[in-house]
């Protein structure tokens, strides 16, 4: 009877979304979403998001100078950089390397760092997360992750390339979307928007259970909390937060 209902209700919002499925038909949206308009809700989703999930940036951030190296410098790469909306939360003098699989956020990745001079920006890389060929192995004090895992096509690709390119020691910071108690209301409704959401927002899933992926890799430790980000008619308010070391 669950099941019944999750189908019709789905069926549901994809004839509300008619439109969008025709387009992703004809092979127009996927290029139209990753060029224009993702990168715009992205930048505004962002600006909401960031006032809700100030107060847990804040927080989860503010151990990161403790892995500089010994030098003092502390080198730091993020994976689906976007907008830059983390850059406020890096210590002064981080050298950050920025990472997105889509290269149309330069407008406002520019913007943030206009904003974030306190900052040495090393370079863009136009680069998947499961493929970061480009970072040598063992560079990286440091690797920032925020609403992207949510959206990768291999998680655990990505952990293994996250943990090659982090020194022994280094630190993995994470704060993601997930999936809600199986037995809430919010991880029903989850279900129901699940396949029109992936197809809109870029591949977004919203029923990943991305604590369990990080307790499987090699992470030497792993501290992991579970949050709300109150973010009202929208179904990705259950959150993860937390950094693993190497």
């Amino acid at each position: 009877m669950l099941a019944t209902s999750v189908l019709c209700l789905r069926a549901c919002l994809a004839l509300l979304a008619m439109p969008i499925y025709l387009l992703a038909f004809l092979g127009i949206w996927e290029p139209f979403c990753k060029k224009v308009f993702f990168p715009f809700f992205l930048e505004k989703l962002s600006a909401i998001h960031e006032r809700k999930a100030k107060k847990h940036k804040q927080e989860l951030f503010r151990n990161l100078p403790d892995f500089a190296s010994p030098s003092g410098e502390l080198k730091l790469l993020e994976i689906g950089t976007g907008c830059g909306v983390n850059f406020q939360f890096y210590p002064p003098g981080c050298r950050v390397t920025c990472t997105d699989i889509n290269p149309n956020f330069q407008q406002g990745l520019s913007k943030s760092m206009s904003k974030n001079q306190h900052l040495r920006y090393e370079r863009f890389l136009e680069a998947a997360g499961e493929d970061l060929h480009q970072v040598p192995s063992g560079s990286v004090d440091a690797v920032v992750c925020t609403l992207v895992l949510c959206s990768v096509r291999d998680v655990s690709a990505v952990l293994r390339e996250v943990l090659r390119v982090l020194r022994p020691g280094g630190a993995f910071y994470f704060l993601e979307h997930v999936a809600a108690d199986h037995s809430s209301w919010k991880y029903f409704w989850q279900h129901i928007y699940h396949p029109t959401w992936k197809l809109l927002f870029a591949g977004c899933c919203l029923t990943r259970e991305l604590w369990r992926d990080l307790e499987d890799a090699a992470f030497s430790e792993l501290g992991v909390r579970h949050v709300r980000v109150a973010l009202p008619w929208t179904p990705i308010e259950p959150h993860i937060m937390g950094f693993a070391v190497k």
